[in-house]
């Protein structure tokens, strides 16, 4: 797996070009000796002194001794990639001979750490027309590419978005900063760096937060305030010491860690989702257990209860009599007596299945009245979140579309 690294400190000075050609080409970092230079250059050996005096009679020579000195970019492998320093060099030269073709190029393999890297820099003038070099975003990008095209002409590995190089997924928020003073320091001084502290606060704060209002809101019980206009392209999260950390540092430092503005406002939607299926849940567990309440519940057993002995009773008394042997019309009067008792039963029994059925009624009336002003909130959350879509939407185009003529 290679990665790509332009290096940006000062290149504007004779002496900082003379610096980087005497640390590329230092002997103790070289071990092997594997180091290239292309482009013209008439001396035998590829020393510091010698590359330093050829590039800079090549500028004088074009009246360029000026601005930009060079280029330097890094090709790094891993540590478990099996790769030879002789492979290395042959990519770092395919690497120049693509990007800077016109360009001396001096290409050196440093074999001093526990993985193979190897150092690209390159005069800033020409020697075919001698123009400047200029390396843009959209180059940087093409070179990233190439060398993965490179790595994989050779069977050797690339690397892969959220994965580190034995194909296991980067947690959600493990450090991933390519600086490596800046991974330093939020490894090894982690608990005194705002960086990380900010990065804890959002990880405890966007799981529990359904809009903005609720994210700021929670950032600031963290102790940070949250600066989210329309105006401005990006989040800003200020501490109480007036620390200020934007949402981009807070991607690019931590894995997949999403705080731009489309993200957190999709995530507020999906915990809106979240929270009305879990209430749903709730109420149809809640009434599926005991849909009548229990009081009305208990009432309408001792009814039935009274019932069931009324009825038992008049059918007990008339076995008894009917046993001791009463006249015919004795029991005719008590069949009269019985046919009411049972038209009461009946009578009470169905009042009973229609107050049942008119409770549940309620009940399933209110529920879907709660659901309905939820479902209502959801959508006025939904709009509002839209609403700050197209904002996000009108300001990004209006700061494209520039001044009109």
């Amino acid at each position: 797996m290679a990665i790509n690294k332009v290096v940006n400190h000062s290149t504007m000075s004779h002496g900082a070009m003379r610096n980087c050609l005497e640390y590329v080409l230092r002997e103790e970092k070289l071990r092997e000796h594997y180091k290239e230079i292309l482009g013209p250059y008439a001396p035998e050996e590829i020393t510091p002194f010698e590359v330093y005096q050829t590039w800079l009679e090549e500028k004088k020579l074009w009246d360029k001794d000026n601005g930009r000195m060079y280029a330097h970019n890094i090709i790094s492998f891993h540590g478990d990639e099996k790769v030879t320093p002789a492979e290395v060099l042959e990519i770092g030269k395919e690497f120049a001979e693509k990007f800077f073709p016109d360009h001396q190029s001096v290409i050196a393999v440093h074999q001093d750490k526990d993985h193979l890297h190897c150092h690209i820099v390159t005069n800033s003038v020409s020697y075919i027309d001698g123009l400047k070099l200029h390396q843009s975003k959209k180059d940087l990008e093409q070179q990233k590419v190439f060398t993965n095209n490179l790595c994989l002409g050779r069977g050797l590995t690339i690397a892969e978005k959220g994965k580190h190089f034995d194909g296991t997924p980067i947690e959600q928020g493990e450090i991933i900063a390519w600086s490596k003073d800046k991974y330093n320091l939020l490894i090894n001084d982690s608990k005194k760096s705002f960086v990380v502290d900010c990065a804890i606060a959002l990880m405890d704060v966007i799981p529990i937060s359904a809009s903005r209002e609720e994210f700021i809101s929670g950032m600031k019980e963290k102790g940070w305030t949250v600066d989210w206009t329309d105006k401005r392209k990006h989040i800003v999260f200020q501490n109480e010491n007036g620390d200020k950390v934007r949402d981009t540092n807070i991607e690019k430092t931590f894995a997949g860690l999403q705080v731009n503005k489309e993200a957190l406002i999709n995530e507020f939607e999906r915990q809106n989702e979240s929270r009305l299926c879990d209430n749903r849940a709730d109420e149809e567990r809640e009434s599926s257990a005991e849909l009548i309440p229990a009081d009305f519940e208990r009432y309408y057993e001792e009814v039935e209860s009274a019932i069931a002995g009324i009825g038992g009773g008049g059918s007990v008394r008339s076995n008894s009599e009917t046993d001791s042997g009463e006249s015919s019309e004795g029991r005719d009067d008590r069949r009269s007596e019985e046919s009411d008792t049972d038209r009461l039963v009946r009578d009470v029994r169905a009042e009973i299945s229609n107050s049942r059925t008119q409770s549940r009624d309620l009940i399933s009336a209110e529920r879907k009245s709660v659901d309905r002003e939820r479902e209502r909130r959801l959508e006025e959350q939904r709009r509002a979140h839209e609403q700050e879509r197209a904002a996000e939407a009108r300001r990004k185009a209006h700061h494209h579309s520039g001044p009109s003529l």
